[in-house]
């Protein structure tokens, strides 16, 4: 008689080791956002189902799936108090927060039209890191003060003029894609180079800016960040294998790319981000000595930055991480042009 603990021998079954937890998906080890989404190669079959429960679930997100942050990484108590640092950040997550749940509404329309198993899986699981990140980004305004009961009104109302100026003219564009046209591999190439190109550097200046003053904040921006990386290198190499078995769609995709990034041109971006910098400014002056002689990239103290110089950076990130994207998959990157952050 064998018992339950050794019945795979029996059978001639050996246990399957676990699986390891991917290096860009460590949270020690992964690269920053640029670094990583610039230099690795990741394909839809390497981040499948399998990946994602074990390197993302039961990796990046350990001992912080809840919050976004570990427990003991605490939010200061200037930022419960009124001023505009706590301004600053309430404007900036509640503007991703709803960012990110309408990316998780799109990220809908991709699944059933996806052309393959790997390509299904991956895309659901970016949808369900998208309102992961809604999530946190929600709940750490909370954190911060804000009433639970009355939050997402509190956030429409907010962010009621960013929603009508700046998200909604992307969301009609990828829905005509993705959604009326169905077209998958246009659809990637929006999220790709548009949508998730302007919200990595984001995701970067981020984590950059709130590490110094708020641990809690900066966790989130970090594990936000870790899964930006996997969402563009994958959908750029979706995006190569496409055009390397049907080079005739080249122009079609070209088409797209120009549209989407003449689209972000366009939109009214900078004015938001701006004002938000402008209160990050005033409450970083007020907070100097927690900050000291921190670099926010390097040879560059945060407190010497304007808001201005924050905006510039990050849209150059932009540019920069769309060029490196581009050349991979074999588009010329003389096509990208203005651009944007939010």
């Amino acid at each position: 008689m064998t018992t339950g603990t050794d019945t795979p021998d029996a059978v001639g079954v050996p246990a399957a080791a676990p699986r390891p937890v991917a290096r860009e998906a460590d949270w020690d080890e992964a690269p920053g956002l640029l670094d990583g989404a610039k230099s690795l190669t990741l394909g839809p079959a390497d981040c499948d189902l399998a990946y994602w429960i074990t390197s993302v679930a039961q990796g990046t997100l350990r001992d912080r799936g809840e919050t976004g942050h570990h427990a003991d990484a605490t939010v200061p108590r200037f930022l419960t108090e009124p001023g505009p640092l706590r301004e600053a950040l309430i404007l900036e997550f509640g503007f991703r927060g709803l960012s990110e749940e309408i990316a998780t509404r799109l990220l809908g329309h991709y699944v059933p039209i996806a052309p393959g198993v790997p390509e299904m899986e991956f895309y659901a699981t970016q949808l369900i890191d998208e309102a992961r990140h809604a999530r946190v980004f929600r709940n750490h305004l909370v954190e911060l003060g804000m009433p639970a009961a009355s939050l997402l009104d509190d956030i429409d109302a907010l962010a009621a003029d960013y929603r009508r100026d700046v998200l909604q003219p992307v969301v009609d564009f990828t829905l005509d894609v993705v959604r009326d046209k169905g077209d998958f591999m246009g659809g990637v190439a929006v999220f790709a180079i548009v949508i998730e190109g302007v919200l990595a550097p984001a995701a970067e200046l981020s984590e950059r800016k709130w590490t110094p003053l708020s641990p809690a904040t900066g966790e989130i921006s970090r594990g936000t960040a870790i899964d930006e990386i996997r969402h563009l290198t994958v959908a750029s190499t979706i995006l190569r294998d496409h055009l390397k078995r049907d080079p005739g769609s080249r122009d079609h995709i070209m088409e797209i790319i120009q549209a989407g990034v003449k689209l972000w041109d366009e939109v009214p971006d900078r004015e938001y981000v701006i004002h938000r910098e402008e209160l990050f400014q005033q409450g970083m002056a007020a907070h100097a000595d927690l900050i000291g002689d921190y670099e926010i990239w390097p040879g560059v103290k945060m407190l010497e930055t304007t808001p201005e110089q924050r905006y510039d950076m990050a849209d150059r990130w932009t540019e920069e991480m769309a060029e490196v994207r581009m050349a991979y998959m074999g588009l010329p990157v003389e096509a990208l042009a203005g651009g944007g952050t939010v």
